[in-house]
């Protein structure tokens, strides 16, 4: 039986340039990966699938998420830096092997949480101004958002990044897995609009895996129509929104 489920809407943008990649090695440890893309071309499109399989295959063979993605993370800044290459994306990654802790990596704004216990338990820290510059009295919603400070693509190391911004380019987190339970890898797409609306994560991934990933992107949309209609009806937006769902077990 399949144990994860992935979902995309395109939202009002006229292309998708996320994508997600699931990959398992012989010895049954498993890797999950969400890219978000940064751009709407067709180019951005596939070098992000691309990219998402590679992390896929080796975090899977390599038994950790760090080492998946840097691995990856280190030959795209390489080409950034010797030929120029532009294409971007947030991404993050989970890793699980049978009796051992759940690792994740990420750069950028994807990401990850755990439902267990009743809660949406958020893994992952944002790569972004917000969290350079939180939100205080004299600036209630602090630095832009959407505004990344680490990304797979980015020509910048560790402590180019850390010098700048206070983290490194990648960083990780270390999970122990008890029981069963779902993970959650997913765009800002998807989030934000919930969040904002002070949406239920873990009541909105309970059920079956497939209908459950589904209506979460497309409520996610849905979400940031609204919201942004009401703002201004001529300016109606919605991002593109990505979700993978998956089940874990000890």
């Amino acid at each position: 039986m399949r144990t994860y489920a992935t979902a995309q809407h395109t939202g009002t943008d006229p292309g998708q340039c996320d994508a997600t990649a699931v990959r398992a090695s012989p010895k049954g440890t498993r890797a999950y990966v969400l890219l978000d893309g940064i751009g709407r071309s067709e180019e951005t499109q596939l070098w992000a699938s691309g990219a998402a399989l590679q992390i896929a295959r080796t975090a899977a063979r390599l038994g950790d998420a760090e080492a998946g993605l840097r691995y990856v993370y280190n030959l795209c800044r390489d080409d950034a830096i010797h030929y120029g290459y532009s294409h971007k994306a947030a991404a993050v990654v989970a890793v699980k092997a049978q009796g051992k802790p759940l690792t994740v990596a990420w750069c950028g704004d994807s990401r990850a949480y755990l439902m267990e216990r009743g809660s949406a338990v958020r893994l992952t820290e944002d790569h972004n101004k917000r969290r350079v510059y939180p939100p205080s009295a004299n600036s209630p919603y602090g630095g832009n958002r959407n505004r990344l400070t680490s990304c797979l693509g980015s020509d910048r190391d560790d402590e180019h990044v850390r010098r700048l911004y206070r983290h490194p380019a990648i960083e990780t987190t270390t999970r122990e897995i008890s029981g069963p339970c779902r993970l959650l890898l997913v765009s800002d797409g998807a989030y934000e609009p919930l969040e904002d609306a002070r949406h239920c994560l873990f009541t909105a991934c309970h059920g079956d895996l497939i209908p459950t990933v589904r209506n979460l992107v497309n409520r996610a949309v849905d979400t940031s129509v609204k919201t942004s209609r009401a703002l201004d009806p001529n300016q109606v937006y919605a991002d593109n929104a990505t979700a993978l769902l998956a089940e874990l077990a000890p």
